[in-house]
């Protein structure tokens, strides 16, 4: 294994692969997050990665979390507490906002920044067995501060939020799937395949469309109605007149399946 914080992969097929490298724990250390910002910069500056996948090395963990014996080291770099966990909450917001989807592997422990990072992702896959998703900084006396307890209760509710984090409770995948907090659950063995297989078809999917999609269904709970129809909106004007849509209208006229994407202005 390289001394590298994580591996960066891009594909002919329209993605690109994410992969901590420090099996089996794979934790998000300092070094880790200095190169995932880099490497988010660059996807979303890629026109030709239009998804991508977030995963791990191995078959053990995806991620125990945080490093915590480099948090005083952290905070001396970026300058205070704030600032540190600022750039940790900018990093996910900027997975969460690119306009690209992204898909993410969980597997073993998931813990901590290790649930909190996949949070801002678009798919979440969960592994059908030895899966442990949790946030359990209480058990530390503290709280998660990588914006877990806000995207979580976002995500499956109140309710479901106060049972995981006040308890410091872990779940399995299928538990994940049944609160709606994971969209699918597969055997290990083929987690890392499938989650390839879902960014591959949302690479197929028209760049335009997808971006506006993204947008429009971003915090749908908490927008106005009105805002979210004018997100729709947006959207429509960003993909109307676009080659994918001319490309759908005749794919359509011609009983075929469109091919979105092609190298042409739109």
């Amino acid at each position: 294994m390289s001394s590298e914080p994580l591996t960066y992969t891009k594909h002919d097929d329209g993605i690109a692969v994410i992969s901590t490298n420090d099996d089996p724990l794979n934790r998000m250390t300092l070094d880790y997050i200095d190169r995932l910002s880099e490497v988010v910069d660059d996807i979303a500056a890629d026109d030709a990665i239009r998804a991508f996948v977030v995963t791990a090395e191995g078959t053990s963990n995806f991620s125990v979390g945080m490093n915590l014996k480099q948090l005083p080291e952290g905070i001396k770099r970026a300058g205070g507490v704030d600032a540190f966990f600022d750039q940790r909450l900018d990093l996910i917001a900027r997975i969460e906002t690119m306009g690209k989807p992204s898909v993410v592997t969980l597997f073993g422990n998931c813990l901590g920044a290790g649930i909190e990072l996949p949070l801002g992702c678009t798919f979440r896959l969960a592994a059908q067995e030895d899966a442990s998703i949790g946030l359990p900084e209480l058990d530390l006396g503290s709280t998660p501060a990588w914006g877990g307890s806000a995207r979580l209760a976002k995500t499956v509710g109140r309710e479901h939020a106060l049972d995981m984090i006040l308890r410091s409770k872990r779940i399995s995948g299928p538990e994940a799937l049944s609160i709606g907090l994971v969209h699918e659950v597969w055997p290990l063995a083929e987690l890392k395949d499938r989650a390839r297989a879902l960014a591959v078809e949302l690479a197929r999917q028209p760049r335009l469309a997808v971006r506006g999609m993204l947008e429009m269904l971003r915090d749908t709970q908490s927008r106005p109605l009105d805002d979210l129809l004018a997100a729709e909106r947006a959207a429509v004007h960003l993909t109307i007149g676009s080659a994918d849509a001319r490309e759908g209208m005749m794919a359509f006229l011609e009983k075929r399946k469109p091919v979105f994407n092609q190298p042409v202005e739109d």
